[in-house]
C-alpha cells in the first residue's frame, strides 16, 4: 500500500505561523527520526486561547510560546498524550499562564486499570488537573474542542476536534510524514486499529498532527493506514509460514532498505504489537511466554 505522505519542510523553530483562521503552529527545536522537524505546538483561538501539546522541556520553546501569546490569555492547556516530546512543557507553561492542564490521564493510565505495567520512557510526572473522557467538550471565545479518545499509540492518547473548522488535532495517532510506532505494552495494535476505524467514521475535513504538515484529505489517508497495517500483518504471517519464527529475523525481511538499520529496534516494537494481537486472536502461538524475543508459530 502506497501512502501519500506529506514530507514538506516544516516552519523554522520558534516562529508562530497562522495556518487557519483559528489555528497557529510553532515548532520546537527537537528534530529526530521520530519527531520529524520537531514537535508542533498549536494555539487555538484569539484573545483567550487553548494550547495543544506544549512539547518537550526546552526553555527556548517555552519562551517562543509565551512570546506568541503576547497580549492574550490561556484558558486551557491540552495534551494529546504523555510521550516526552509532547507533555513535559505543560507545567512550566501553566506556571507562566495560570491555565489548567487537561488530558486523558497519567502515562499508561489506560493500561494500569488492566493491571499492566507500562514501559518507562514516557512523561511519568504528568498528571492532568482535569481529566477528559471521549466526547467531552471544552470551549472558549469562538472555538470548541471535543476530546476524541484514540488509544493505540499510547493508551491515554486523545485527538481534539475543532468543531468550527471541522479540523482534528491528531497528535501521533495519524501523522502526515510517517506511520506511528506502536510499542507494547502501552502501545496496543488492536486498540490502534479500532481507533483508526473510529476516525474513518468521522467527517473531519483536515488533520493537524503534532509532527509534520496537515492531512487535507483524511479518509483515503486513514484507509491507506489501515491497509498498510493489514499488509504488515500478512507479511508477518508469511514469515511464519516460511519458517522465520523470531521478530528480530522478521524485521529485515519485512522492512528491507525502506528504513535505516538503526530504526530496526523501533520497527521490532511495532511488529511485536502485531504479534501480540495475532496471539490474542489465536492465530499464532509463542513457544513459552509472549515476548519480543520469543519464537512463534502459526496455529494450524
Amino acid at each position: 500500500m502506497q501512502i501519500l505522505f506529506n514530507r514538506a519542510p516544516d516552519f523554522p523553530p520558534g516562529e508562530a505561523h497562522e495556518v487557519s483562521p483559528l489555528i497557529r503552529r510553532l515548532v520546537a527545536p527537537n528534530p529526530s527520526a521520530f519527531t520529524f522537524y520537531g514537535t508542533g505546538t498549536y494555539i487555538v483561538g484569539r484573545g483567550k486561547v487553548a494550547v495543544i501539546d506544549p512539547g518537550p522541556m526546552i526553555e527556548s520553546h517555552l519562551q517562543a510560546i509565551i512570546d506568541a501569546l503576547a497580549g492574550e490569555s490561556v484558558s486551557h492547556i491540552l495534551v494529546t498524550h504523555t510521550h516526552v516530546d509532547h507533555s513535559p512543557l505543560a507545567r512550566p507553561l501553566q506556571r507562566a499562564t495560570g491555565a489548567p492542564v487537561w488530558g486523558c490521564g497519567p502515562h499508561g493510565s489506560g493500561k494500569h486499570e488492566q493491571g499492566v505495567k507500562v514501559e518507562e520512557g514516557g512523561d511519568l510526572d504528568f498528571v492532568p488537573d482535569r481529566q477528559l473522557a471521549h466526547g467531552e467538550v471544552v470551549a472558549g471565545t469562538g472555538w470548541t474542542l471535543e476530546a476524541v479518545h484514540t488509544p493505540g499509540h499510547t493508551s491515554n492518547h486523545l485527538c481534539f476536534a475543532l468543531r468550527e473548522e471541522k479540523a482534528l488535532f491528531t497528535g501521533d495517532h495519524v501523522m502526515g510524514w510517517s506511520t506511528s510506532v506502536i510499542s507494547p505494552p502501552d502501545g496496543d495494535m488492536r486498540a490502534y486499529m479500532v481507533s483508526l476505524d473510529l476516525l474513518q467514521r468521522r467527517d473531519d475535513a483536515v488533520y493537524w498532527p503534532t509532527h509534520g504538515g496537515p492531512i487535507r484529505d483524511p479518509k483515503p489517508f486513514v484507509a491507506a493506514f489501515i491497509a498498510h497495517r493489514r499488509e504488515r500483518e500478512a507479511a508477518i504471517l508469511d514469515c511464519l509460514g516460511s519458517g522465520i519464527s523470531r521478530i528480530r529475523e522478521m524485521v529485515p525481511r519485512i522492512y528491507g532498505n525502506t528504513i535505516a538499520p538503526q530504526l530496526y529496534p523501533a520497527a521490532a516494537r511495532s511488529v511485536f504489537a502485531h504479534v501480540i494481537d495475532l496471539a490474542e486472536r489465536g492465530v499464532v502461538r509463542a513457544e513459552g511466554a509472549v515476548a519480543i524475543d520469543a519464537a512463534y508459530r502459526l496455529v494450524r
